[in-house]
């Protein structure tokens, strides 16, 4: 069976998540994983492109050409690490590095870039490379996000039962799967980014290790009503967003207006505004009042206060993390994009329409030769 390799960077920019899967019609097997963390000194420099600032083009530039160098050693180690060489791979995926998202609705010349130059991975490895998969689907009139939807519709929809696949990122999406309707796929608004960026700023930590800085703090309702007037919240589907929305400088402008509180409170209440939004967005889901099952993905696994507070806000569903279904939650992106390699590759559409508005489906991505 072909095997494909998948590679992404996510909101966080904390490091590249490489997977290897076997791809057998629908069904998708996780073969072998590796992480490639960035220094903090790197993830800063990614970060700061991701809003306006001084010689943007050339900082991008230069950035481009040294994650495509990143992308390509992970890619390769992996390899390594399952003895396997090139000619094993039938391609990668590599989703990149966003560093900037202006879909349609908040832009009035949408566009979207990802940046680790495929060129590059594909020099390096000697491996066929799909690359640049949102775009294409913004030609035809998209977001060109959430892309994932597509790829949990196929491994892990169920016949009989209504599951929501929920990747808690930097950002949050939900893909909503329920029998005999059209799967659905937004972003929610903060999955982790405000939960990272203000444990990094009080305690010089990449995150709260086991939300438990947070679940020691108290709930500040005021904060919480003021964070979920944010626009993007009342925004109907299709949509999604980024750090371009939710970052510190805006959670800042939001805490000045406030009185002084304690870092720990407002840690805590981040907690809430991502669990909350998450199930806000969740329970709007057509045939959600019914309950069903929800399967977790992404670093906010790692974070059982969050979880916790995710099923008391939607306590008609139960909760899962997709090792249940097959997939280790911490790979699942990476391992739909190599789902999305292998759909390209067969010339296969990869996007959703009603997910992210694309006017129609088409084959996501371009093609670099190895």
């Amino acid at each position: 069976m072909p095997l494909y390799l998948g590679l992404i960077s996510g909101t966080s920019a904390d490091g590249i998540d490489a997977a290897l899967v076997d791809i057998d019609g629908q069904a998708c097997q996780l073969i072998g994983h590796y992480f490639s963390p960035f220094t903090p000194q790197l993830q800063q420099r990614i970060h700061q492109l991701c809003t306006p600032g001084d010689d943007e083009i050339e900082r991008a530039g230069a950035l481009d050409r040294e994650l495509g160098e990143k992308f390509a050693e992970a890619a390769k180690a992996l390899l390594s690490q399952e003895n396997l060489g090139p000619k094993s791979i039938a391609a990668i995926g590599s989703h990149g590095q966003t560093i900037r998202h202006r879909p349609p609705g908040q832009s009035a010349t949408p566009f979207s870039w990802q940046i680790g130059d495929p060129n590059i991975i594909a020099e390096r490895t000697g491996i066929t490379t799909v690359a640049d998969l949102r775009r294409r689907d913004m030609a035809a009139g998209g977001q060109g996000a959430p892309l994932v939807p597509a790829f949990h519709k196929a491994v892990f929809a169920s016949p009989t039962t209504a599951r929501a696949v929920i990747n808690i990122g930097g950002i949050g999406n939900i893909s909503w799967l329920a029998p005999g309707r059209e799967p659905l796929g937004f972003d929610t608004g903060p999955g982790n980014t405000l939960l990272d960026s203000w444990v990094q700023k009080h305690l010089d930590q990449c995150y709260d290790e086991n939300g438990a800085w947070g679940q020691q703090g108290q709930l500040q309702p005021t904060l919480l009503e003021v964070l979920l007037e944010h626009p993007y919240l009342a925004r109907p589907t299709p949509k999604s967003s980024g750090r371009e929305e939710f970052n510190l400088p805006w959670l800042e402008t939001v805490l000045a207006e406030m009185p002084v509180l304690d870092p720990q409170d407002v840690q805590a209440t981040l907690v809430e505004f991502s669990a909350q939004t998450i199930a806000q967005h969740l329970l709007a889901c057509p045939g959600a009042d019914q309950g069903g099952e929800m399967y977790i993905c992404g670093g906010g696994t790692h974070n059982p206060h969050l979880l916790q507070r995710l099923q008391a806000q939607a306590p008609g569903f139960s909760l899962h993390t997709t090792s249940a279904l097959g997939i280790d939650p911490d790979w699942v992106e990476a391992a739909a994009f190599a789902w999305l390699a292998g759909q390209t590759m067969s010339r296969l559409a990869g996007n959703v329409p009603a997910v992210t508005g694309a006017q129609r489906e088409v084959i996501l991505g371009g093609v670099y030769p190895a």
